[in-house]
This record gives structure tokens, C-alpha cells and sequence, in this order.
């Protein structure tokens, strides 16, 4: 244990003198300029800082696990060696992950500023998918690390989170491949790989807005039991029941339409989708038309109907309930019935290209409507959560104050000491 402390604190003396110096420097200098290689060693300190310190904390709480669950095993279980490896890991992990992410960064912006029209569309793409993943992944650190959000409906939430994480990450990397691809041509496999990924991300979607929904019906209905009908082993086996199904049911669609014999290999779309890997087929596809026909009921409809039924039952509470039930109703079901309108409007476009002849349609806006739900939702979600529900906002709050509090305490403290040095200069 101490000498996973001692990283941490080795871990903090290289992020103050990240930071410190290079701040004192220009406290004290009349011509606040950094120099380039200067400035991108600080950001490479200070990330690098950051790293290490949440590698350290996870190495920190699984070897306090080791000593509070196995105590006559832990000397044998957390060896000497084992100690240096996980010290070596969280440094060299940390080293190279910030290493890369500064510098294909500093590459892509090099390119947008010399590169194509082509080239900044990527860049766009890139900067758009490192937005929608780094406002879910904040999404999740926040209710992972704040034991007051360790209650279902925020569970859930997170849960909704890595779905709209592994959605981004079905299209993203593809759409950059083919932006900066000359020809735009998809092997099999990959296609049916991200056919699989989109439509088991829309899938959990509509799963997990029902669970939620069933959730906040619970919490309405039954405030008192809530907590007996809502236990860890339930919260649980609702999560697993968002993925399973979807993943059952996508998976055998997929399988469907890898079987098919293709007469052709052009998709009107900007990815793969399925009903359009369908009509390519040269066999008879009455059997892939009908699963999917009965999948979408399965994994749509059903879980559509479980939400229509939960808030018939919650608007029926509020108009009989006292202005406190209303008042909670309104706050928690807000962002969730947003996040359910905004998906059902993309489900909708997507649903409209692949049935109905959109010729007529102009080609960006054609484009526009088949991105909308993969592009839209995954940063919607997590801005509509994060700035509607007051517990993770408030979370939020305090963790930026905090930085901010400490920023400007030695800021503070600075001033004080810059007039000690030069108290001719303040006269």
C-alpha cells in the first residue's frame, strides 16, 4: 500500500513542476509567451500527471480489495514483484497513451491547416467523436466515482452512456476511413461487423430508455419500496437484459444477410445497413424481410410500448399526486422523454430511406437524416442527463469549482509573493 502511495506522490511532484514553474515564469515575466516545444512538454506533463493518477488510484483500490477480502492470502497475492509490475504499468501505460494522443493531435492539426477540403471533413469527424466520447465518458467517471450517484436510475444511466459509446465507435472509425479513402469500398466483413453494431446500438437504446422509464415508474408509484423493488441483483439483471436480446436478435439478422448470395455491391449510404445489403441479394429474401420485420417489433415496439405504459401510469400519479410528486416526476422524466423523441425521430428518418424512394430528396439532407440518430443521440443523451438531473450536475459543479478554488488560491498566493519580490513595481 505505501509504496503504491509513494507513486502517487512521485506522480504529484511531477505535475507541480509541470505546472508551477512554467506558471512563476510567467508571474514574473513581463512578456507572457511560452515557446512552443515549451508549451507542448507542459501539456505532455500535466496530461501525463492526470494519467498516471487515475492508473494509480485503480492500482491503490485493487490492492486494498486484496487486503480487505483475501488478508491471510494478500502477502502471497501482492508480491514484491507483482508491487514493481503495477507501479511500471501505471507509468509506461500513462506515458504512451498521452504520447500518441499528443502527437497524431499535433499531426491533425498540422493537416487541417495545410491539408484538403477532404482532409479537414476528417479532422470534423475526429473532433465530433472525441466530443460524444469524452462527454460520456465524463458522464460515467462522475456516477462511477460519486457514491451518491451509486442508486439504479443513475446505473442505468451509465449504462445508457457505454451504449452511446459503443454506437459512436460502430460509425465513427469507418466514416473518417472513408472520407479519407479515394475509393470508397468496405470489405464484407467490416460492413456486416458495423451492420451489427448500429442496429444492436439502437436496440440497447430503446431497452434501456424502457428499463428507465420502468424505473422512474417505481419511484413515482412506490417511493417507500422503492428500494426493495429496485435491489442490486434486479438493477443487474435489467442491465443485462438491455444487451442480451439486442445482441441475439441483431446477430441472427446479420447472420441472415451474410448468407446471402449479393448480385451487387453498391449501397446509396454513407455506411452499411441492412435493409440495403438485403435488396442486393439475388435468392429469394422473404425469410430475411420477415425477421427483420418481427426483430424491429421485438426490439422496438416492445420496449416502446413498456414506456408508453409506465408514463400513462406516471401521468396518472401526477394529476392525482401532491405538487412535491409532480415536481420530481418533471425533473427526472424530462431528459429521459427528450433522449426517447430524439431517438425515435432518427429511427424514423432511417426508416423512411430504407423503405421509400428519397430521389427527390436532396443528397446532403439524404445524408443528414441517415447520420442523424448515430450522431445526434450518443452527445444529446449525455448533455440533456448531464445538465437536467441536479445530482450530476452538481457533481460536475463541485469538481470544476474545486480545480478552479485551488487555481485561485495560488494564484493568489503568487501575487502576494511577486509583491514581496518587486514591491518598487505595485507603488
Amino acid at each position: 500500500m505505501y509504496m503504491f502511495l509513494f507513486s502517487l506522490f512521485v506522480n504529484e511532484l511531477c505535475g507541480s513542476t509541470g505546472l508551477f514553474p512554467s506558471v512563476l515564469i510567467q508571474i514574473l515575466s513581463d512578456v507572457h509567451t511560452v515557446p512552443a516545444p515549451l508549451c507542448f512538454l507542459q501539456v505532455f506533463c500535466i496530461y501525463l500527471y492526470v494519467s498516471v493518477e487515475f492508473f494509480n488510484l485503480a492500482v491503490m483500490s485493487y490492492d486494498r480489495f486484496l487486503a480487505i477480502a483475501f488478508p491471510l492470502q494478500y502477502k502471497a497475492l501482492m508480491t514484491s514483484a507483482k508491487v514493481v509490475s503495477l507501479i511500471a504499468a501505471t507509468w509506461l501505460s500513462s506515458f504512451l497513451t498521452v504520447a500518441v494522443i499528443l502527437y497524431t493531435y499535433m499531426q491533425i492539426l498540422k493537416i487541417c491547416f495545410t491539408g484538403s477540403k477532404q482532409t479537414r471533413q476528417k479532422a470534423i469527424t475526429t473532433f465530433f467523436y472525441i466530443l460524444t466520447v469524452g462527454a460520456n465518458m465524463l458522464l460515467i467517471v462522475v456516477i462511477c466515482v460519486n457514491r451518491g450517484l451509486h442508486e439504479p436510475m443513475y446505473m442505468f444511466l451509465c449504462n445508457l452512456s457505454v451504449n452511446e459509446l459503443y454506437g459512436s465507435t460502430g460509425l465513427f472509425p469507418f466514416l473518417m476511413i472513408q472520407i479519407l479513402s479515394e475509393v470508397h469500398t468496405v470489405p464484407a466483413p467490416l460492413c456486416f461487423l458495423q451492420i451489427f453494431c448500429i442496429y444492436s446500438y439502437v436496440s440497447v437504446e430503446f431497452f434501456n430508455l424502457a428499463i428507465m422509464s420502468y424505473d422512474r415508474y417505481l419511484a413515482i408509484a412506490f417511493p417507500l419500496q422503492y428500494k426493495t423493488l429496485m435491489t442490486s441483483t434486479k438493477v443487474v439483471c435489467l442491465i443485462a437484459v438491455t444487451w442480451l436480446p439486442s445482441f441475439l436478435a441483431v446477430g441472427i439478422t446479420t447472420s441472415l444477410s451474410a448468407s446471402l448470395q449479393l448480385c451487387g455491391n453498391v449501397i446509396n449510404k454513407v455506411y452499411c445497413d441492412n435493409h440495403s445489403v438485403i435488396k442486393l441479394g439475388c435468392n429469394d429474401t422473404t425469410v430475411n424481410n420477415l425477421y427483420e420485420l418481427i426483430a424491429a417489433s421485438l426490439t422496438v415496439c416492445v420496449p416502446v410500448s413498456v414506456i408508453i405504459f409506465t408514463y400513462v401510469q406516471i401521468l396518472k400519479i401526477c394529476f392525482s399526486g401532491s405538487g412535491q410528486t409532480r415536481q420530481k416526476a418533471i425533473s427526472t422524466c424530462t431528459p429521459h422523454l427528450a433522449s426517447l423523441f430524439n431517438v425515435s425521430f432518427g429511427v424514423f428518418f432511417e426508416v423512411l430511406q430504407s423503405r421509400f424512394d428519397m430521389s427527390g430528396v436532396p443528397n446532403m439532407l439524404r445524408i443528414f437524416l441517415s447520420l442523424y440518430i448515430i450522431t445526434s443521440q450518443p452527445l444529446f443523451s449525455s448533455v440533456m442527463y448531464g445538465l437536467n438531473l441536479s445530482k450530476i450536475r452538481n457533481a460536475c459543479r463541485r469538481l470544476l469549482l474545486g480545480c478552479a478554488g485551488k487555481c485561485g488560491s495560488f494564484n493568489r498566493f503568487l501575487q502576494v509573493k511577486k509583491q514581496e519580490i518587486n514591491p518598487e513595481s505595485h507603488r
